[in-house]
């Protein structure tokens, strides 16, 4: 299928990035929101992307007027007439999502493919509801989306394998990189940062480290920014929200640390609102000193802080993704690598990769530690195919055979 036009409903931060990403790749891209403030901010934000590449000198500015005429703003769907492929980026509701794919579905051509950027939520939901199920797709980009490569093509029960391979065409056209997984709450990359992300807020609220000594350990472990400067990116109400969504879905080991919650309870929303688990500008962090005094004196279990206890669950979610053919082994370790910029001893890996380099033995053996910790739990428990892969003498690059092959020189 050939994509002469496409569309954006929701001008938010992603729906911005979004659309100058389209724009970039030479397609007409129409962009709409109910609020004319957000048209105009998604205007102001991708002009400011195209001016730094102008800036930089990789752009002129004639090319920039180029690029922005390719845009169109609206406050209707009058536009999305002759759209041949639209993403919707409004905010995490179900409801929201849906309503947009049924109104859209009253204007826009029967071949037009319905994409959703969401994060977490069912494709196949969203499609039946929305009422083209065989044209609704997951189409999940990371943020920022002008500078990630990731992009999550999540098909839903009733997704045809035409409109699959039509979204992977069009995502490569964008030149980012495009990984199809099976759908599951949280898809790929945001369920592995889940269990990474929540010992790191169980480790500060148990005091067994600073949020900045852990940052600095992750960093130098081989994140690009640490788990706390991630929340704070992100968003600490996006990431309740979607942690709250996770543990309905997957249980008690996704469940939300309270600092998260006493964080979105103040209103320290990360970056944007100038305080989350840092303080930005005027704020600091002593409302966050004293909310982890506050849960310490209620009792919690405490325990160590090490990079392995952080480090170890990522691997073992991943074990579970593979386990359930959520994503094939050699994916899960891309996106990874795509989707977060994730490395060890100076080498672009995933987990699993970083797994076989430490051996899985070794992992297994401290998830089982950390399982029957006072301060550990179930959400240590390791994988059905992590433990019969060390059974079975795949221990990594050691034995030649992990998750991956190794060459044995």
């Amino acid at each position: 299928m050939y994509i002469f036009k496409a569309g954006v409903v929701g001008a938010g931060f992603m729906g911005a990035e979004i659309a100058q990403v389209i724009s970039f790749s030479g397609l007409p891209v129409v962009v709409k929101d109910v609020d004319p403030g957000m048209l105009k901010k998604a205007e102001e934000h991708i002009r400011e992307i195209y001016q730094g590449r102008v800036d930089k000198g990789k752009m002129t500015q004639g090319e920039l007027r180029d690029k922005m005429d390719l845009i169109e703003f609206t406050l209707d769907y009058d536009s999305f007439e002759d759209a041949d492929f639209i993403i919707e980026a409004v905010p995490e509701r179900m409801d929201l999502k849906v309503k947009v794919f049924q109104d859209l579905a009253k204007v826009a051509p029967e071949t037009t493919i319905f994409a959703s950027n969401t994060s977490a939520l069912s494709i196949s939901e969203m499609g039946h509801k929305g009422g083209r199920p065989e044209r609704t797709v997951g189409m999940h980009f990371f943020s920022p989306a002008h500078v990630m490569k990731l992009v999550e093509i999540i098909p839903g029960l009733d997704t045809t394998q035409e409109v699959v391979d039509d979204t992977v065409q069009f995502t490569e056209s964008l030149r980012k990189v495009a990984v199809v997984v099976k759908e599951c709450p949280g898809f790929l990359v945001n369920r592995l940062l889940a269990p990474y992300l929540g010992e790191a807020m169980l480790a500060l609220q148990e005091g067994a480290a600073t949020a900045s000594e852990i940052d600095e350990a992750m960093v130098e472990f081989g994140m690009p920014m640490g788990p706390f400067t991630l929340l704070d990116f992100m968003g600490i109400d996006v990431s309740a929200h979607a942690g709250t969504y996770m543990a309905s879905e997957y249980g008690p080991r996704f469940e939300s640390p309270q600092i998260l919650k006493r964080l979105v309870a103040a209103g320290r929303y990360g970056e944007k609102t100038g305080g989350g688990f840092y303080g930005y500008g005027e704020q600091s962090d002593a409302p966050v000193k004293q909310m982890i005094a506050d849960i310490q004196a209620s009792g919690i279990a405490k325990g160590p802080f090490s990079v392995e206890r952080l480090v170890f669950p990522m691997i073992n979610e991943a074990a579970m993704i593979a386990q359930e053919n959520i994503a094939t082994i050699p994916d899960i370790d891309m996106a990874m690598i795509a989707g977060t910029g994730m490395s060890y001893q100076g080498e672009r890996v995933g987990p699993l990769a970083i797994a076989d380099e430490i051996g899985l033995d070794v992992v297994l053996a401290g998830l089982e530690q950390m399982l029957h910790e006072p301060w550990g739990g179930e959400r240590f428990r390791p994988s059905l195919l992590l433990k019969t892969k060390v059974r079975a003498g795949h221990l990594g690059k050691q034995s030649g055979r992990g998750f991956h092959e190794h060459m044995a020189w």
